[in-house]
């Protein structure tokens, strides 16, 4: 399959035909007036793009590429103002080469060759970034820049069956590495939503939220070790269980984003493919019923893998299902035991606040998927869709876009209230008309991870602009309810002046003595987290 070189995913996946006159016809319904005319994005020729400034050194020529879709691709992540900007033939940021290392060794060569250059480097994954992560924005003052493209470091290079731990170097793609461990009936068991074009580094780079609502609900919580490459030389944790030896080390790199070296390889905890499984849909006619069930279960111990609670207008938008309260998912799963009873004694707590299970309990005994059916079905479904119909309403001028937080779970109301008001006033200032929906990705006893989604009638030529308004707007109003700016979506260049002003000052001073100490010449990802700062 070929991937689009200015949307998400693969070219043959797009979204045409039904399904594309089907959601025309839907957010049509819910904007009335909107225009809803589709824009061909413009030709790869058509783009203006400088030639490259640099040629590689012989000995790492074989690595490089100058193709212009290659350079194009590796400009830009997956949010929207990405798409949006493409659709537009807004290339303005373009990196001059896109390397390709081969070993690990070749990655040290990589940044020998820049640093007394003077040339960024720009680790890359899959480039699912939707915060500007791998965009080589920030790059005045440096000679060129380069997109360090880990795609060839794609191997299970080891599996430990006692310990329930694998070797696994960062470049491999989600399904490749599940494919990988499959013979040995293991699994990592992280799936964000990029999972099919997101590779390991980049979930471990910006510490990615994964499968389970609670519990291991990041990437962080499956490492034993890493090995990271840096321009001041080359390092690797030990592998243990557990340590109180300091400070962490493993920690300085997880979330780093690239800007103190390139994760190469890693030491994961594997865990036996779950052999039991249950799922149920909930329905509540009251959204703070909802919520209060949702906390109870959260506070419960019953750690169920799925808990994710859909508002109304969520559960309509994108599982078909009309509710007053708002549809529950819920999900438990293990490789050891039946699930039956935590899946009994969660949904006794959605009764006892209101919650129904019209569709029953769906259950397997098996590695085999359980039978499915109901809301859960349908919004898992249009889940893994959402990316692709994203991109074909961009093309018809619409902003559609999420952006997502955690709280503790007293400030919840009020946070999530301080959104729709935000919201509402950009939409008013923009002249526009929109919704906000809201889903908990995962949970805490302490508190949820609210995933709030934008749908907003645009207007073509301006949708960016239009989108950074309102994204300026939610991120204010996150940020003063008490909210972190990001939860699992990383920092990068767009997040940057609110982590800023999250961050306590004495880190932000450890930070920038270590990005020092790392990367003396400031060449890993200019603008990620700190400001650029090259060396001359």
């Amino acid at each position: 399959m070929a991937r689009s070189w200015w949307g998400w995913g693969n070219v043959e996946d797009a979204v045409t035909g039904a399904e594309r006159a089907a959601l025309t016809r839907r957010v049509a319904e819910l904007m009335p007036g909107a225009d809803l005319s589709v824009h061909e994005p413009p030709e790869l020729a058509a783009l203006q793009v400088p030639a490259p400034r640099i040629e590689p050194p012989k000995a790492l020529a074989q690595l490089a590429s100058r193709d212009l879709a290659d350079r194009v691709a590796h400009s830009h992540g997956q949010a929207f103002r990405d798409v949006a900007r493409m659709l537009l033939g807004r290339v303005e940021h373009v990196p001059d080469l896109v390397l390709r290392p081969r070993t690990e060794q070749d990655v040290a060569d990589i940044l020998d060759w820049c640093a007394p250059a003077g040339i960024a480097v720009i680790p890359f994954g899959g480039g699912t970034s939707v915060v500007g992560g791998v965009e080589p924005r920030d790059t005045t003052g440096y000679a060129a820049t380069v997109t360090l493209d880990l795609g060839r470091l794609n191997q299970v290079l080891e599996v430990d069956p006692v310990s329930r731990a694998a070797r696994i170097q960062a470049g491999i793609l989600g399904p490749a590495l599940e494919q990988a461990l499959r013979p040995e009936g293991l699994t990592l068991r992280h799936f964000p939503q990029s999972f099919e074009f997101s590779t390991l580094g980049g979930w471990l780079a910006t510490r990615a939220g994964g499968h389970y609502a609670t519990v291991h609900t990041h990437i962080d919580d499956m490492v034993e070790s890493l090995r990271v490459v840096t321009p001041a030389g080359i390092g690797e944790s030990r592998r243990l269980p557990g340590s109180g030896a300091g400070p962490s080390p493993d920690r300085l790199f997880l979330g780093s984003e690239g800007i103190l070296g390139v994760i190469t390889e890693a030491w994961m905890r594997v865990q036996t493919r779950p052999r039991w499984r249950t799922g149920a849909s909930v329905l509540f006619d009251d959204y703070g019923a909802a919520v209060t069930a949702t906390r109870v279960i959260a506070q419960s111990g019953l750690y169920p893998a799925n808990c994710r609670l859909l508002d109304p207008l969520e559960a309509f938008l994108n599982a078909g299902t009309p509710t007053s309260g708002g549809v529950l998912v819920l999900g438990f799963e293990s490789a050891d035991h039946p699930v039956a009873e935590p899946m009994r004694r969660a949904l006794e707590i959605c009764r006892e606040h209101g919650g129904r299970a019209p569709d029953g309990v769906r259950s397997s005994d098996s590695e085999a998927e359980a039978a499915r059916g109901g809301a859960a079905d349908t919004w898992r479904s249009s889940f893994l869709r959402m990316p692709y119909q994203r991109d074909a309403l961009a093309a018809q001028s619409m902003i559609v876009e999420t952006f997502e937080t955690a709280c503790t779970w007293d400030r919840f109301d009020e946070l999530r209230a301080a959104v729709h008001a935000a919201a509402a006033a950009a939409f008013a200032s923009l002249g526009t008309t929109g919704v906000v929906t809201c889903r908990f990705t995962h949970l805490y006893p302490d508190g949820p991870a609210p995933y709030f989604g934008i749908y907003a009638a645009g207007r073509w030529g301006r949708t960016p602009e239009q989108w950074d308004e309102i994204k300026a707007a939610v991120s204010e109003a996150l940020s003063s309810s008490g909210g972190t700016i990001t939860h699992h979506h990383a920092v990068g260049r767009d997040h940057r002046p609110w982590y800023d002003r999250q961050r306590p000052d004495p880190f932000a001073l450890a930070l920038r003595a270590s990005k020092a100490a790392l990367d003396p010449a400031g060449i890993l990802n200019p603008g990620v987290l700190l400001d650029p700062a090259p060396v001359a």
